[in-house]
């Protein structure tokens, strides 16, 4: 059992440039460009109201008010700062307010799309990708990106500050306005410098956040095997390993991204003492005015927030970069099973042909080898043969799951490629081996197939089996809740509401990879009946495990490593003694009649 705690990025992992990846943001940011327009103006406001206060107070000190006295003066000048910050703070709170709205719509649509896209992939696409890394995208690296973009909304407002700043600067004294603007190109230079090395420390720490994700969903997914087998200290022990290696990266990521700001702040302070020291000597020597002096230092930190801002928050803007760049690689991650038609008939009719068709999955060794299958419309036929034989795999290409190498696979004479994969699906009901319940009521269950069949309607599919006695079994009847994943259930009960579910479908073609769990004579009654039901109305391809199931069968197919090898019926296939005869004394012997009244009289 592995948990995956290594930090290679996944398959379908992408690396966008700046200029894409702000571009595939604004793509999300477009719907709400109305709000984006006050806040940018909001922004404009706060940020040159920001910069007032050290010019007012710079021109009282070397003018005063003409007029007023002194004493009142100062009232005026303190009424004056106030009401600036006052208005400052109106502005940074209509800002923030529209900001948490067009931040939710963003999130709302992003997390939207990663899981309509995570939907979208075939089944090859989730056996290689951990669940818990794609629920890690989907939730936390969406706040994260949420984060970025409440910090470029400061980061804007302190820009422009530092622009009007920079312009009462230049008005002010533009000697010493270019002596402090050359400290400039270091910070941008460092930044630069700073910002690749930033980007990677914070995918890798992402991608060891995601790993933890994965081995707690997998973990408590498998808990009862875990303490069936007495092994709920090895698996904290994997869980430790892999917290452990997420600390280690993400402590390193921390140490990266913490060097930035004390860095920024020490040449801000350089930058400021220069200032303090040529500013005196200007001042003694009547170059400038007091005032002015006053307003380049008071200035000098005003002017320098943003690059400070960037450079201080440079561990979450990377962290949000990263996870735009996590959603949207997931976004747009590629299909294998892609239909190259919208046909959508009103019916089918259920004919099935494998014609030379070679199939394989990720691992590239084949299953399916030139194979050749006719299923005559309303057939049932019992595909058997050892483990690996590829019997589940002709399910999942009926079902469209995986995409198949080459050769052809037709439903109804037609490309199964050609087929609208949505309507192909609405006429097939499967049934697995293990049946998937969603947690709910046995009646959400079974109405999850078909969303518009009532209540009574229900009833009277479930008085076809057994008169509707096995629903006694449960204990509120439809209303059971049947837990996470049917758990609160037996298996046999799983089986008959998974059936139930079909019935609801009626579909056209119907698929079973039977269960081998061992239920009661009367449940396996009770879901002979169901599946009778479902057998005389549609195609059907069944990987048989129960005798019932295979003697029942029009046609038997034998598989061996993807090749067919017999096919017949039961009858027939005993009579030849040949690979079947061997599966039947194996596997299906032991539930004959004859077998048990034998082992009984003995």
């Amino acid at each position: 059992m592995g948990f995956h705690t290594g930090l290679a990025s996944e398959s379908y992992d992408r690396q966008y440039s700046n200029k894409l990846l702000l571009g595939r943001i604004w793509t999300y940011a477009e719907p709400e460009r109305k709000r984006i327009l006050v806040i940018l103006l909001t922004v404009l406001l706060q940020g040159g109201l920001g910069a007032l206060p050290p010019v007012i107070v710079s021109k009282v000190l070397d003018e005063g008010i003409a007029g007023i006295p002194n004493h009142q003066a100062l009232y005026l000048l303190t009424a004056v700062v106030i009401l600036l910050e006052l208005l400052g703070y109106l502005f940074y709170y209509i800002n923030h307010r529209l900001l948490a709205r067009v931040i939710a719509d963003i999130n709302r649509s992003l997390s939207t799309d990663a899981f309509a896209a995570s939907m979208r992939q075939d089944m090859a696409f989730h056996d290689v990708f951990s669940s818990g890394k794609i629920v890690s995208r989907i939730t936390t690296d969406t706040r994260d990106f949420s984060t970025l973009i409440t910090l470029t909304m400061d980061v804007a407002s302190n820009l422009v500050q530092s622009l009007v700043t920079a312009f009462i600067l230049l008005t002010a004294e533009w000697h010493l306005a270019l002596l402090f603007f050359l400290t400039i190109p270091v910070f941008i230079l460092f930044v630069s410098l700073y910002r690749n090395l930033a980007r990677r420390v914070s995918r890798q720490g992402m991608r060891a956040m995601a790993n933890v994700n994965a081995t707690i969903k997998e973990t408590i997914s498998g808990i009862a095997v875990a303490k069936n087998f007495r092994q709920e200290e090895s698996i904290y022990a994997e869980f430790k390993h892999s917290n452990v290696v997420s600390f280690k990266t993400n402590l390193k990521r921390g140490l990266i991204l913490s060097t930035v700001f004390p860095t920024t702040r020490t040449l801000g302070a350089l930058a400021t003492a220069l200032l303090v020291y040529f500013g005196a000597i200007s001042v003694t020597q009547g170059i400038i005015t007091a005032g002015a002096w006053y307003l380049f230092i008071l200035s000098t930190e005003r002017f320098l927030l943003p690059i400070l801002s960037i450079t201080s928050y440079w561990t979450q803007v990377q962290t949000g970069l990263s996870a735009a760049e996590r959603i949207l690689a997931l976004i747009d991650a590629e299909q294998t099973v892609i239909q190259t038609g919208d046909y959508q008939p009103g019916s089918y009719r259920g004919r099935i042909d494998f014609n030379h068709l070679w199939f394989s999955y990720s691992n590239g060794k084949p299953v399916l080898n030139d194979f050749c299958l006719h299923i005559r419309e309303g057939e049932n036929v019992a595909i058997v043969g050892h483990t690996g034989a590829g019997k589940t795999s002709i399910a999942r290409l009926i079902t469209r799951f995986y995409e198949f190498q080459s050769g052809e696979l037709l439903i109804d004479g037609r490309d199964i490629r050609s087929y609208n994969l949505h309507a192909l699906r609405q006429h097939m009901g499967l049934v697995t081996q293990v049946p998937f319940l969603f947690e709910g009521t046995v009646e959400d269950n079974i109405r999850f197939a078909n969303p518009d069949i009532t209540r009574e309607q229900i009833l009277a599919l479930s008085s076809q089996i057994g008169g509707g006695e096995w629903l006694e079994t449960f204990a509120d009847g439809l209303d059971t809740r049947v837990g996470e994943r049917g758990g609160q259930i037996s298996m046999g009960q799983r089986q008959l509401v998974a059936l139930l579910r079909v019935l609801a479908q009626n579909p056209s073609v119907f698929i079973l990879d039977e269960a081998t769990a061992s239920i009661d004579p009367f449940t396996e009654k009770q879901i002979q009946t169901a599946l009778n039901l479902i057998l005389r109305q549609s195609t059907s391809v069944l990987i048989a495990h129960r005798l019932s199931t295979v003697q029942s069968a029009d046609r038997i197919i034998v598989l061996r490593e993807g090749d067919i090898i017999e096919e017949g019926t039961h009858s027939e296939l005993l009579a030849r003694g040949g690979h079947y005869s061997e599966l039947y004394n194996t596997y299906f012997r032991h539930q004959s009649l004859d077998y048990v009244e034998q082992a009984g009289s003995s």
